[in-house]
């Protein structure tokens, strides 16, 4: 035992000696790979962007029945997901821990998905009150929420478990985010985008303004819940994990200490829970609700479209040079801080009193104004899709190097418990803000305008709202320190003590046959 530990301590000498986690050690195949950005690509992969439309407007439940169905949904979702961490943490099988559950729960997945985008064929002509339909829209959350928390922590573990050096894993993820966003994983809702605004601008004339919404949204719904679903099955088909775990799997206790004891994800959950509290409208229902012109999201990013390749190019050089702090919030926050700019510009020339005539009203001035908004931002996405995801992956190694053992999916629960309670009051008061200011459901099918001061409102709550609300996740990212020699030697020693591990399983695997 004395020399392995000394072999250890030698080892990690001379790793940290020679820089040896930043070598270019590959795990994943060409195979994988492709596999995992096929994964990733399916992620985004949809129209849920017009989530909240399609369930104000097109399946039309009532405001206030949406805020009963936030409430209760909102209670199950932090309550499931700690048994359903407890369980996720417990498995070991000869697949893995966490490709099991990517495995079992495609179909049901995807099945649970068709049904939600096929509700308004299934409730036709029920009012928005119709408490059939809401009880079925109440059912549905419940269960596919159950079956999200599953798949969600799994994809959270899978991700720090499919290769065991960080090189190879952030080289994953940049390759990932940087195809997937280069070759159309937002093709749907561009594609849904434009024809929204052929349908509100009255070009596409073939049928009502209702039957041509609702069409589109059930084709496009249930069109990308087929595509993303294959392409998701083929990588967990052809995928594997590589982070082996410890053969005794950790008791709930141990996964609470793990949590109470792992600083970087303290420091990450407790930013994300106070980012959560951002309370903001949606950027689409400013769009096809003021301006009527819904493909001003893909036309105001059409000047960016070369620049994001471009932002993950620099990634692996920011990574070398700047700490995880502050990467993470410069990228993180710096759009709260141009909506400030924005929400002035379109308040140039506003009567203060009607709300009305102000810039934010001029389709293609605030065009000028969110082109700009896009181009800065974008400078900064590939660092922001890369950096988070790999902060809690370098946090579950650190959970790994202090107490021997890995809880991801506890860990995982505990961060997304905190966001999760600040999403939904964020959403409930949303929801509450829609209502007060009275916005009108049935406007948009039906081809009324919103008042003067709704749409300010509406601009007011995906710009200024936001930037006010957002931003108190920055103060507990000032005290992250998993940078730099510390980080240097916690993988160096990791390194040396799974090679170890390794020698162990194989030596009594050996004495077995």
């Amino acid at each position: 035992m004395a020399d392995t530990k000394n072999q250890t301590q030698t080892q990690t000498e001379t790793d940290l000696n020679t820089g040896y986690i930043y070598e270019n050690r590959r795990y994943v195949g060409t195979k994988e790979t492709v596999g995992f950005v096929l994964w990733d690509a399916a992620q985004s992969f949809h129209i849920d962007t017009f989530k909240d439309r399609f369930i104000t407007n097109i399946v039309q439940v009532d405001l206030s029945l949406q805020m009963i169905e936030q409430t209760i949904n909102g209670i199950w979702d932090i309550v499931n997901d700690i048994f359903m961490g407890a369980i996720v943490d417990k498995t070991r099988t000869r697949w893995g821990k966490f490709r099991p559950y990517l495995l079992a729960l495609a179909i049901p997945g995807f099945i649970l998905t068709c049904f939600y985008w096929l509700m308004p064929i299934i409730f036709a002509g029920r009012t928005s009150m119709d408490l059939t339909k809401f009880i079925f829209y109440v059912a549905l959350s419940f269960i596919r929420e159950g079956v999200g928390t599953f798949q969600a922590i799994s994809r959270n573990g899978m991700l720090s478990t499919i290769t065991p050096h960080p090189v190879d894993r952030t080289r994953l993820i940049t390759i990932a985010n940087f195809a997937s966003g280069t070759f159309g994983e937002k093709l749907p809702e561009q594609i849904t985008t434009v024809i929204l605004d052929l349908i509100d601008n009255s070009v596409f004339r073939f049928a009502s303004k209702n039957k041509l919404y609702t069409t589109t949204f059930v084709g496009m719904g249930v069109f990308t819940a087929v595509v993303s679903s294959a392409m998701s099955m083929w990588f967990f088909l052809n995928s594997k994990e590589r982070v082996m775990q410890s053969i005794k799997s950790p008791s709930i206790m141990q996964g609470v200490k793990s949590i109470v004891n792992n600083k970087p994800i303290l420091l990450l959950t407790l930013s994300k829970f106070l980012s959560g509290f951002s309370i903001s409208g949606s950027k689409s229902d400013y769009y096809i609700d003021v301006l009527h012109f819904a493909s001003m999201q893909l036309i105001a990013g059409i000047p960016s479209v070369p620049i994001s390749p471009i932002s993950y190019s620099y990634v692996p050089w920011l990574r070398r040079h700047f700490s995880s702090r502050f990467l993470y919030i410069s990228s993180k926050y710096i759009s709260n801080f141009l909506y400030v700019f924005v929400f002035a510009a379109g308040c140039i020339g506003m009567n203060w009193k009607t709300k009305a005539g102000g810039v934010y009203q001029k389709k293609w001035i605030m065009l000028v104004v969110m082109m700009l908004w896009e181009i800065i931002w974008t400078l900064f996405y590939g660092t922001s899709s890369v950096i988070e995801t790999e902060m809690f992956n370098e946090s579950m190694d650190y959970c790994e190097w202090k107490n021997g053992y890995r809880t991801e999916a506890m860990t995982s629960v505990a961060k997304d418990i905190a966001m999760k309670i600040a999403q939904k009051v964020s959403s409930l008061i949303r929801t509450a803000l829609k209502d007060f200011i009275q916005y009108d459901q049935s406007a948009y099918i039906s081809g009324r305008e919103q008042s003067d001061r709704v749409k300010f409102n509406l601009f007011a709550m995906f710009t200024i709202l936001p930037a006010l609300t957002g931003s108190l996740g920055i103060i507990p990212m000032l005290f992250y320190d998993l940078d730099g020699k510390k980080k240097e030697r916690m993988y160096a020693e990791l390194l040396s003590r799974r090679a170890a591990m390794q020698k162990e399983v194989d030596a009594a695997a050996n004495d077995g046959n």
